[in-house]
């Protein structure tokens, strides 16, 4: 009897309902810092339409939460699809990206902030397994000048100096 017992309560294991998964909760807690942030930029400085150059300070963050907040949505809904695997071990990606990212840091603060998305750009691409020469000059060339264009002109952003930049700026 008390075998039967013991086998009945493992098959009456409980389950959590289906949307409180990992996903969910990873989810859960990205949209709320992401919408404390949103409520954040709310109160951020106007800027008088006689100084403004570009977009008022707030409008790029909000853009920016907004995305993040329809990504990580768009990431729950397929983590109802396909539930994440669970993983012993952490890929070599991983360590490689951690160690690029602190790089990307280094370099961007010391050298020049477009040298360091070459370096960031090209090398992630590489070691994700990217191994087409014409997509990696693209992705570490053209991309970091796509970029400098679109804050540069259509942003009238300015990029703190460096290498690069003070070239430009001259």
């Amino acid at each position: 009897m008390k075998h039967m017992q013991r086998n009945n309560k493992r098959a009456i294991k409980k389950k959590s309902p289906s949307f409180l998964n990992d996903a969910s909760i990873v989810s859960f807690v990205i949209i709320i810092f992401s919408l404390f942030l949103l409520y954040l930029t709310f109160y951020f400085d106007e800027v008088p339409p006689i100084l403004n150059r570009g977009i008022q300070p707030a409008t790029f963050p909000k853009g920016l939460l907004i995305i993040i907040i329809s990504l990580t949505l768009i990431l729950y809904f397929f983590s109802l699809k396909n539930p994440w695997k669970k993983q012993e071990t952490l890929p070599k990606t991983f360590s490689y990206t951690l160690i690029i990212l602190i790089l990307f840091a280094i370099i961007a603060k010391t050298l020049d902030f477009f040298l360091g998305l070459s370096f960031f750009s090209f090398t992630i691409s590489y070691f994700w397994g990217e191994r087409r020469k014409l997509l990696l000059f693209f992705v570490a060339v053209i991309f970091p000048l796509l970029v400098f264009i679109f804050f540069a002109t259509i942003l009238n952003l300015r990029f703190p100096g460096g290498i690069l930049t003070d070239l430009y700026y001259r």
